[in-house]
């Protein structure tokens, strides 16, 4: 009867997961079947405001220079741009390149400033230091390795000024640099495509949810002082803030046409390293955020939390007792053949064969959904909808996908832990980069 029950659980809460994973998806093709005209409009802005662009770096002489020269050609007033480029804590060459860059004649008379710190708090701590000394109206925020395209801030800065009041923020997309390195890069590209693509596009326009990805974005620089700025050493300081935003009832808004370039892990090591911490801070903020779905507040908060909390618990929750209910039956399939007394522990009895159809069914349309995504994601994106791409969907979902069930299951192990041991980590996680 448990076994039975289990099995139940699991079945029906994976099919609630595919209905709100087609509710978003329907949501995004929609969306583009809208914007689908190529045309890129960039005619003068009737107002730019002065911008602040942060470059918080840690260790990065690799990807710095290419990064600070793609934002010192952004297309947009140079006499509304101030850059500032933080060298956080670096025993590389990070502050020389950045500096060599700054220093060729096209350059030097830009309004640019170059700072070597040796503060704390990681880069929640290099954006409140920017903060208390920005001069622009709004900050944006580039990593170091994210190579914005020459219109990215124009783009950005025009949706704010939609409606300037209620976007307080507006994000735009980032894509891959380094997509066709290795198998990995290979999935981790179809995984931001569809992300980018699918997920935040789906939310924005159903919900007007957006969220900050922690590099190409623009924020209001008085609304982040009138919070407090960035919760220093937070691991996901850009999902901590885009709570706050929501709390206060305004909007991140979309900027579907604004682009950067950012380097992905190349190694293993490196790429489970990077998701593990955004792992912890997702859940840190559901933690700290989950008071919100049961009082009274923003209903914009109650159903980001409420989706966070069921795609990162309960839906992952589900995946990994479906994945140890096929185990344990594989297992005793095998044991059944050297020991005839060793039967399934899960199934149904054989009144029950429906069921038990319906279970292979469910499977079977949680592959299709996964394949439907990344399909529409890379249709929706220039020169990503090739044959190959089917193929490397359908390996990956067996392979790369499955990685994400490691992943959390060590974070939430590790965040009981900090709790426990009363640990905190505050400390800058840094990203291997790569030349090239």
């Amino acid at each position: 009867m448990i076994s039975q029950f289990l099995m139940m659980f699991t079945m029906i809460s994976i099919w609630i997961s595919l209905a709100w994973a087609i509710v978003v998806l329907a949501s995004s093709v929609r969306f583009w079947l809208k914007h689908s005209d190529f045309k890129v409009d960039t005619s003068p802005l009737p107002e730019y405001p002065m911008v602040t662009i942060v470059v918080p770096a840690h260790n990065e002489d690799v990807v710095i220079a290419q990064t600070t020269k793609a934002i010192l050609d952004l297309n947009y007033p140079h006499d509304r741009v101030e850059v500032r480029l933080y060298a956080d804590n670096c025993d590389d060459n990070t502050y020389d390149e950045m500096m060599r860059v700054y220093q060729q004649p096209q350059y030097r008379d830009r309004n640019v400033k170059i700072v070597a710190r040796t503060g704390t708090g990681g880069k929640a701590g290099v954006l409140n230091d920017a903060l208390q000394v920005a001069q622009g109206d709004y900050i944006c925020v580039y990593d170091a390795d994210a190579m914005p395209e020459k219109n990215a801030l124009y783009f950005l800065v025009k949706e704010v000024m939609k409606d300037p009041e209620r976007h307080v923020a507006s994000f735009g997309r980032n894509k891959t640099r380094n997509a066709n390195q290795n198998f990995l890069t290979r999935c981790i590209n179809q995984e931001i495509v569809v992300t980018q693509r699918v997920h935040h596009v789906g939310m924005w326009n159903a919900f007007k949810i957006g969220r900050i990805p922690g590099t190409n974005f623009i924020i209001n620089t008085d609304f982040v002082k009138s919070i407090g700025g960035w919760k220093n050493g937070a691991l996901t300081e850009d999902t901590e803030i885009s709570f706050q935003i929501m709390q206060s009832g305004k909007l991140i808004a979309l900027a579907y046409n604004s682009e950067a370039f950012q380097q992905e892990p190349e190694t293993l090591k490196s790429y489970y390293m990077q998701r593990k911490r955004w792992a912890k801070g997702n859940y840190e903020v559901i933690l700290d955020n989950f008071k919100h779905l049961f009082g009274r507040g923003n209903w914009r908060v109650k159903l980001e939390v409420f989706n966070y909390s069921c795609t990162f618990f309960w839906f992952n929750a589900a995946i990994v007792l479906s994945d140890i209910i096929f185990f344990i039956n594989v297992l005793a399939m095998i044991l059944h053949v050297f020991f005839p007394g060793v039967d399934m522990p899960f199934t149904f009895d054989s009144e029950n064969i429906y069921i038990a159809q319906f279970m292979l069914f469910n499977w079977i349309l949680m592959i299709l959904i996964y394949l439907l995504q990344i399909n529409i994601a890379m249709a929706s994106q220039f020169g990503q909808a090739t044959t190959k791409q089917i193929w490397l969907a359908f390996a990956s979902y067996f392979t790369y996908s499955q990685l994400f069930i490691i992943v959390s299951i060590d974070s939430v192990t590790s965040i009981i832990l900090d709790k426990v041991l009363k640990r905190g980590e505050t400390k800058w996680v840094k990203t291997k980069r790569f030349a090239g």
